[in-house]
Order: C-alpha cells, then structure tokens, then sequence
C-alpha cells in the first residue's frame, strides 16, 4: 500500500515542484525555454507510452500469435485516443498562447479554461500511472514494481517543467504569484485521483489489463499530438524541441529498461 501511495504522489510533487517555480522566474517563459520543455515533456510521454504500456501490452498474452496478440493493444490505444478526442470536444478549454476556446461555448474565465485544458492534459497521465501500478500489484501483467517506479518518477521529471508551463501563463493572465502556484498545484491532483480510481477497480480490470495498458498509452500519446508538439512547433522555428523531445525519450527509456 505504501508503495502505491508513493507511486501515485511522485507525479504530483513534481506538478507541485514546477509550478513553485513562479516565484523564482519573470513574469513571462522566455519562448525557446518553454519550446525546450514542450519538446522534453513530449519526449517523456511518447517513451513511457511504448516502453511503459505499449511493450507490456503486446507481451501481456505471450501464448497469443498474430492477430490474437495485437488486438488488444491496438483496439485499447484507438479507445484511447478516442476518448481523449470526446473529452476535448465536449469540455470547453483554452490552451495557453492562444486566445481561442475550444469545446462547447461557456462563459467560463479564461484561467478556469486553462485549468480545464490542463486537466484534460494530466487526466491520461494519471490514468497511466495507475494501470502500471494495477499491473505491478497483480503480478499477471509482467510489470515489476521497479518498472512501476520508473513510471512515476518518469512522468514526476516531466511534471516538472510541465508545472512551471502551467503556472506562468496563470500568472501572465494576472493573476498573483500564489493564485498561480495553487492552480498549477492543484492542476496535478487529477492524476493521483484518476490512478487511484484505476487501482481501486483492479480486480475488475486484471482481464482486460493489455486493453487498459493500450488504453492509457492512446490517450497519452493524443495530448502529444493534440497539445505539445504543435505548441513546440510554433514560429519562430526552433531545434530546441526536437532536443528536448530526444532527452525526455532517452531519459524515459533508460529508466524503464534498468528499472523495470
């Protein structure tokens, strides 16, 4: 039980960590830096979502051949993306450096917007910390609790900057440096909740856990397209990204493998 409590927490203090970075920084992330940060916290997911969920997918079932094999991986990361794709359609948000909603049309504030597109953002990443710690503590899905570890810490160093990119925009919509802060904390709740709520089915989801893997590694990899990479791309035009995204994946490949 400790050992899920801390692999659910490791994510959040680094949201936390982050986004404690306003009080230290100018009003405003200079754009390379935050391209940077866009790019690595990229590279952290797309490595996590095929080392972490994908990988442990396709080996959930080693008796399966061909088809047999892939069907769950491929049907659970297209429900992935799917409901990744519902959610950002139904919920009206607003990403940051943008001055266009998204969704349904609401008289919500801007800051509530960012909040609900970052919410939107972390929900997948701790959803998928939860179904490799469901994985672990079942023992059926071939995760260890080291590979489970990695995840969390994996996803903890990109909340990191991840937390400082929520935060700024907070404050340069106005808000004071506390305000700031606490939304961008808070923003990172949704993650050790939405694991919680994965683990706390486990014994219901064990049959369906290369679905739920898969499931987890879609809906990651959807807030990369949808959200990172664009905002990484912006002009002026940068190679700082695409270093960034190769640390971020290095780095997370790394920790699976000699963790897990």
């Amino acid at each position: 039980m400790n050992a899920i409590a801390l692999g659910l927490l490791i994510p959040f203090a680094g949201t936390v960590a982050g986004s404690a970075l306003v009080f230290f920084m100018k009003r405003d992330m200079p754009a390379q830096l935050q391209k940077t940060l866009l790019g690595f916290a990229s590279g952290v997911m797309v490595a996590a979502s095929v080392w972490s969920l994908l990988i442990p997918s396709l080996d959930f079932r080693p008796d399966a051949d061909g088809i047999a094999r892939v069907i769950p991986a491929a049907a659970g990361f297209l429900a992935g993306m799917a409901f990744l794709l519902l959610i950002d359609y139904i919920t009206p948000h607003l990403h940051t450096r943008t001055s266009n909603p998204e969704g349904p049309h609401t008289r919500l504030s801007r800051t509530a917007m960012l909040s609900l597109a970052v919410t939107i953002h972390n929900l997948p990443e701790g959803m998928a910390v939860g179904v490799v710690l469901a994985g672990a503590a079942s023992g059926d899905a071939g995760i260890s609790s080291a590979g489970a570890l990695a995840m969390s810490i994996g996803i903890a160093i990109q909340n990191i900057p991840e937390g400082a990119i929520i935060s700024m925009p907070m404050r340069a919509e106005g808000n004071s440096q506390w305000r700031s802060f606490t939304i961008g904390s808070l923003s990172g709740a949704v993650e050790p909740l939405g694991g919680l709520a994965v683990i706390m089915l486990t014994a219901l989801l064990t049959p369906v856990m290369p679905y739920m893997l898969s499931f987890a590694a879609g809906a990651m990899l959807y807030v990369v397209i949808e959200e990172l990479i664009p905002e990484a791309s912006e002009e002026p035009h940068s190679n700082l990204s695409t270093i960034g995204f190769a640390i971020g994946f290095t780095m997370m490949m790394v920790l699976d493998v000699v963790l897990g």
